[in-house]
């Protein structure tokens, strides 16, 4: 009897993505698998099928070979499927690749007798100021490491003897639990996957056979970065157990608060104080920007909170583009004045009022406003 379409199997489209296979082989093997369906025939040459779908589909190369061949392009790849009823293959062993973190069992690495374990990924939290974040900088810091236990030169044994069989799984390193009608496979807790375990394990190290401590790290953000990116530094993290690969180190960015600038993608922001008469006659108003000062020309009759854009002024950021520095100026009250200052300003304001409306519009227009509110008008 000829197979059916790997694609109709799953009930997917020939442009599905990972993602939507994924769900799709989740779907069918939850609905038939044999744990499930005892002694249901019809079930679980389904779930099979599905199995036998999801494996070739799931595999780039396998999947582009289908797409061009059909079955005769993949015929004898698929590594056997049969054994996967009650007497074959465990929950855990099917589910591990898409239920791993959440039943603890399977997964990439992990859950198998003395195998590779690739290495925890760590997180590192860095702060740095605006102007390092701008233009990149190099750091050193510390990060938790292992090294052999100097108790036990890396035995895991208190006396110098050698791990034994775990008795808990049986040198399996998965223990099944029942839970419902589900047979899950997990993780063994006694040997955690190893299949092996210390019968007098070392005080010092508690039978891991390494200790804990720290190393050096120089690691080096790019320019641009922002405050929340993460820079990720691949085989810095821990390393791996059973001759498994490292995982990865990630530096979580936080920018302190700066003085003058505020950052908003790539662009920067700053108030700056305008002196009264600069913003009624206008003139030239030094500024600062990251590259150093630079002049700003104020127009006559400039009214405070207006907004000056400085083009490629503010930031390159780390994916590209570079942004604006927008300069907001505020008005400064004159201070500390002396009795012939305020009596020029007396002088000065009477003859701004005798010109009524014309000076002050945004005045006028405010009572106006304020006046029809209360008549009702």
């Amino acid at each position: 009897m000829s197979k059916r379409d790997y694609y109709e199997v799953l009930g997917l489209e020939k442009d599905a993505s990972e993602q939507d296979i994924r769900r799709a082989y989740r779907r069918m093997a939850m609905r038939y698998h044999p744990d499930r369906n005892p002694d249901d025939a019809d079930a679980e040459e389904k779930f099979k099928e599905a199995k036998e779908a999801y494996e070739i589909l799931s595999d780039a190369d396998k999947r582009a070979a289908y797409d061009r061949f059909g079955h005769a392009g993949v015929d004898g790849s698929q590594g056997g499927f049969g054994g996967a009823g009650p007497g074959g293959a465990g929950f855990g062993d099917i589910f591990g690749d898409i239920f791993g973190d959440i039943f603890g069992g399977g997964g990439a690495g992990g859950g198998r007798r003395g195998g590779p374990s690739r290495g925890a990924d760590l997180r590192y939290g860095l702060e740095i100021t605006l102007e390092e974040a701008v233009r990149g900088t190099t750091e050193k810091i510390r990060v938790p490491s292992w090294d052999d236990c100097d108790a036990c030169q890396g035995s895991g044994s208190k006396d110098g003897s050698k791990p034994v069989t775990c008795s808990t799984c049986n040198g399996f390193g998965q223990v099944r639990m029942q839970q419902g009608f589900f047979s899950v496979q997990q993780t063994c807790p006694t040997c955690h996957g190893s299949g092996q375990e210390v019968k007098n394990p070392c005080t010092n190290c508690h039978g891991e056979g390494r200790t804990q401590t720290t190393r050096e790290e120089t690691i080096k953000i790019p320019a641009g970065v922002d405050d929340g990116d993460r820079v990720r530094i691949a085989g810095r993290g821990e390393p791996g157990t059973h001759g498994g690969p490292p995982g990865d180190l990630y530096i979580q960015v936080q920018v302190k608060e700066h003085d003058i600038f505020t950052r908003d993608g790539n662009d920067l922001y700053c108030e700056v104080p305008l002196d009264f008469v600069d913003a009624v006659l206008g003139g030239e108003l030094e500024v600062p920007t990251l590259g150093g000062k630079v002049n700003l020309k104020i127009p006559a009759e400039t009214q405070t909170g207006r907004l000056f854009r400085l083009r490629g002024k503010g930031v390159t950021g780390v994916r590209g583009g570079t942004g604006d520095l927008l300069c907001r100026v505020i008005i400064e009250t004159p201070v500390s004045l002396t009795k012939d200052q305020k009596a020029l300003l007396r002088e000065f304001q009477e003859s701004v009022q005798k010109g009524g409306k014309r000076h002050s519009p945004k005045k006028s227009s405010f009572f106006e406003g304020v006046k029809r509110f209360f008549d009702g008008n």
